[in-house]
């Protein structure tokens, strides 16, 4: 049984943040000779019209990412008729395009491949947050494991999908992984190195792959730590020796078939890397028509 919700709320990409990405991927597929197969057929001055529709039912996501793509190559007029976080059956249209044909043509693969991969985040998420509904108090969350190049657009997929990001990258969070703690000596010495270095105001994570390491983690002050890899019971034993000293995170291996039953261990975040970097993409595509 799962839980229907409202989709979320969340601001707007800007321009800045796609643009030159879309820009990039248009460069790539039509190199330097162009589009030789639209310029050979169809007439330079020819205008159309054209519908992009969901093929399956999902979220939309990435919409003004697929608009910019048209955009870069020529000026289109649009009109959007549902947007990021709307929740749309198969064969909804989504939004209309109308332009010089060349033009919708050429940048027709690239956005439907942006908007297809950031919608897939998007309902994956979606469905995943709606399997946790009503079990525990536990928030889903994305990962580091992204595609290379589209991070910043597959963690605004996510928080589309109503879930919310572990960390953008490296540099606004502390975690202390399994290596550091090799290289530190172990996990206190890690943690008091990072407490050292940031400061008693930020807040710091390290993961830790068992009950003992956990115990290590708690008696040096982490304020987060990450249960990778655990089985039901230990995790539900996380829990209990946390008792709220420390935010508990599950990682590792949790798939739409477990996600509810880890919930129910009562942590408090479950990290997910899959929906960012393997979810699969919704089916989209673009209906054309000639334009009066």
């Amino acid at each position: 049984m799962t839980a229907e919700a409202d989709p979320p709320t969340v601001a707007p990409l800007t321009s800045i943040e796609y643009e030159d990405l879309v820009r990039r991927e248009l460069t790539v597929d039509l190199g330097a000779a162009g589009d030789i197969t639209t310029d050979a057929i169809v007439l330079g001055d020819l205008q159309a019209a054209a519908r992009v529709v969901a093929r399956r039912e999902g979220r939309v996501c990435g919409l003004e990412c697929a608009v910019c793509a048209f955009r870069l190559l020529a000026d289109v007029r649009h009109t959007v008729m549902h947007g990021d976080g709307a929740d749309v059956e198969a064969g909804t249209v989504l939004a209309e395009i109308e332009g010089p044909a060349r033009a919708l043509l050429s940048a027709e693969r690239t956005a439907l491949n942006l908007l297809g991969h950031l919608s897939g985040i998007a309902t994956a998420t979606r469905d995943l947050v709606r399997i946790v509904a009503g079990v525990g108090h536990a928030q889903v969350a994305c990962t580091r494991k992204t595609t290379p190049g589209l991070r910043v657009l597959e963690k605004y997929a996510v928080r589309v999908g109503g879930a919310s990001s572990h960390r953008i990258g490296l540099y606004d969070a502390v975690l202390i992984k399994d290596n550091h703690r090799v290289i530190a000596g172990g996990v206190g010495p890690a943690l008091a190195a990072a407490r050292a270095a940031r400061g008693r105001l930020a807040k710091l994570e390290v993961e830790v792959d068992t009950l003992e390491q956990l115990d290590a983690a708690l008696q040096a002050g982490a304020d987060v730590v990450l249960l990778d890899n655990m089985s039901i019971s230990d995790l539900e034993q996380a829990v209990v020796r946390a008792g709220g000293r420390a935010t508990t995170e599950a990682s590792g291996g949790i798939t739409p078939a477990t996600i509810r039953e880890v919930a129910a261990t009562g942590v408090d975040v479950i990290s997910v890397g899959w929906i960012t970097h393997s979810a699969p993409a919704l089916d989209v595509g673009l209906d054309f028509s000639t334009a009066d």
